[in-house]
């Protein structure tokens, strides 16, 4: 009987350890030490037919202090609560180009932290990179696609410069 327990405890281990062992390489393969990958919602866009009248309904309706590209959301980071965040919210005209190659009628916009390392890690899992990095004032961009074909839009924000940004267009946030 107690030959059998043991034997059993030991099977049990075996299995234990080799799966513990298989997840930890295969979370160290797809998830680097320290590699941050979304941290939160930079925008949502959408396509309609009448983006002035939709930002206009917007603001009536529902508060949203809109501008000529939408309305900004600002917020405090959760990790430092002295610093403050922003996610865009944009109709875009019906005939954009700006989702191609998707035919989808909306794209999200992700806030990564580090987006170099990050594109890097997603070409060696095989992620589909639409364009190259684009560096501006208020961050860096890029696109990639996900398996059902939506067109993703990854932002790593500079957000005291998309604030001054902001302030210089006399633009409100809503809060």
């Amino acid at each position: 009987m107690k030959k059998t327990i043991l034997i059993l405890l030991l099977i049990a281990v075996s299995f234990g350890s080799g799966f513990a062992f298989k997840a930890a390489l295969t979370a160290s393969i797809h998830q680097p030490a320290g590699l941050k990958r979304v941290t939160g919602i930079g925008g949502i866009f959408f396509k309609c037919k009448e983006p002035a009248k939709v930002r206009a309904w917007y603001k009536e309706h529902l508060g949203l202090q809109t501008n000529q590209y939408g309305a900004v959301f600002e917020w405090r980071q959760g990790a430092d609560t002295l610093k403050k965040g922003f996610t865009q919210w944009s109709p875009f005209n019906e005939k954009t180009k700006y989702f191609v190659p998707s035919d989808k009628d909306f794209m999200v916009n992700y806030r990564v932290a580090d987006l170099t390392a990050l594109v890097t890690q997603l070409k060696k899992e095989g992620v589909a990179i639409v364009d190259t990095i684009e560096t501006v004032d208020y961050g860096k961009f890029v696109h990639i696609m996900d398996i059902e074909g939506n067109k993703i839009e990854l932002w790593e924000p500079n957000d005291i410069a998309y604030e001054k940004l902001g302030i210089k267009m006399g633009a409100q946030t809503t809060k």
